[in-house]
């Protein structure tokens, strides 16, 4: 069996998420869902309930009053912001982990992943672009295949760096000749078994090579923009930070120079820290809901 076989094995074997977040899931993709299904599927587990709870009550969301209800939050959050919330739910207690293989210590791997999530929501909106509905929750889950990849299948990554020090390629180009696959194509392969929109699933398994995306371009373009500016900047990043290299064609199709990439990354600090606490809140904490 090749590297490459063995990873796919290793994938396939990986937890999908939980089954109430999976219902939840399906049901916020059907543009004709019915709340009350909708909240019921969420009351079925706690954490989920405690995370939309605590998310519709913060000021990221523009929370003007505290509101105490499952059906209340569904109806403040939207189906587009709910299916966000339960992604981040899903990835964050993996996130936090450290990820060996990438040299990525505790929290690293989250804080990159809100960091781009963030980033990609602000460049749509300085360039007055309207990306498909799943674009945020792409760029959240855009480096997923890391956490397969560096603890599941446990991967070196001192190999890859030498060879992309040594042969000046960009970092998933080096993993691709040491294992076979690299861990953008790995992350989609396990969306895909979660069952997640093709879209979503190609603009994760594009997001470093943009040029490739066939299904909607301006999502894998964003993700792929705000990737690069969150590593430019050092948000989140490990061994391969410096590794990557932003595409050209992306720079001149979303038309991102110097000026309005320092703005996304400086607005993007200003709310990371906020955003990363409210993800990582032990879900046992008591809601306030006056």
């Amino acid at each position: 069996m090749s590297r490459r076989e063995q990873i796919l094995s290793t994938l396939r074997s990986t937890p999908a998420l939980p089954t109430p977040a999976v219902r939840v899931v399906q049901l916020v993709q059907d543009p004709e869902v019915d709340m009350r299904e909708l909240t019921e599927a969420l009351r079925y587990d706690p954490s989920l309930t405690a995370m939309v709870l605590r998310l519709a009550n913060s000021p990221y969301f523009g929370a003007a009053r505290s509101i105490g209800s499952v059906q209340e939050a569904v109806m403040r959050l939207g189906t587009n912001r709910l299916f966000r919330v339960l992604m981040a739910s899903a990835m964050a207690p993996l996130a936090q982990l450290a990820v060996r293989g990438y040299d990525l210590g505790a929290g690293k791997l989250l804080e990159h992943a809100v960091g781009v999530a963030l980033a990609a929501d602000r460049l749509a909106a300085s360039l007055s672009q309207r990306p498909p509905d799943y674009t945020f929750t792409a760029a959240l889950l855009h480096d997923i295949g890391k956490i397969a990849m560096g603890n599941h299948v446990r991967i070196d990554a001192e190999p890859i760096v030498d060879l992309a020090f040594r042969e000046s390629l960009s970092f998933e180009q080096a993993e691709r000749e040491v294992l076979g696959i690299d861990h953008a194509e790995a992350g989609a392969v396990l969306l895909e078994f979660w069952n997640l929109p093709p879209g979503l699933v190609e603009a994760v398994r594009c997001h470093h090579e943009p040029d490739k995306a066939r299904l909607d371009t301006l999502a894998a373009d964003l993700v792929h923009a705000a990737d690069s500016l969150c590593l430019l900047a050092g948000i989140g990043s490990g061994a391969d930070g410096t590794h990557y290299r932003p595409a050209a064609t992306v720079l001149s199709r979303l038309r991102l120079g110097t000026r309005l990439g320092e703005t996304v990354v400086c607005e993007v600090a200003g709310t990371l820290k906020d955003l990363t606490d409210l993800l990582t809140v032990g879900t046992g904490d008591e809601l306030k809901c006056h």
